[in-house]
């Protein structure tokens, strides 16, 4: 319910007055992994998405999540992955390092709801 409240007031934020919310994280919100599951839960409009290598993607990652890995991820690659820069974005990887920089790139880039929440060996909920 708090994440619920806190992006309300994200949301009210950016509407009334058009300037992005700042976070603690180079632009981007770090959450816990059940926080993640709930604005999947509720929202159904995020992208989510995993950073790893084809490879890894393979063997196991979060159902709907889309493969972008991290060292393609640039201001064109992403555009063509997430065309609207205020759309709600979920990332992870296998164990945080990575997603933790996709994320600040994608920030970098100026996507305003950048959510990075750690890696797959963390993650308690449904993988394929």
């Amino acid at each position: 319910m708090k994440i619920i409240i806190l992006l309300l007031a994200e949301m009210w934020t950016l509407g009334g007055c058009g300037v992005p919310a700042q976070t603690e994280n180079a632009g981007y919100q770090q959450i816990t992994a059940e926080e993640a599951k709930e604005l999947m839960d509720v929202w159904k409009y995020e992208i989510i998405l995993d950073v790893r290598e084809q490879d890894e993607y393979d063997e196991k990652h979060i159902p709907g999540a889309i493969l972008f890995p991290v060292g393609m991820i640039d201001e064109e690659t992403a555009a063509g992955v997430i065309p609207e820069k205020d759309t709600m974005v979920l990332v992870y990887c296998r164990s945080g390092n990575r997603s933790k920089t996709a994320a600040s790139k994608l920030a970098e880039l100026g996507y305003t709801q950048v959510y990075e929440f750690g890696g797959i060996n963390d993650w308690p909920y449904e993988t394929e």
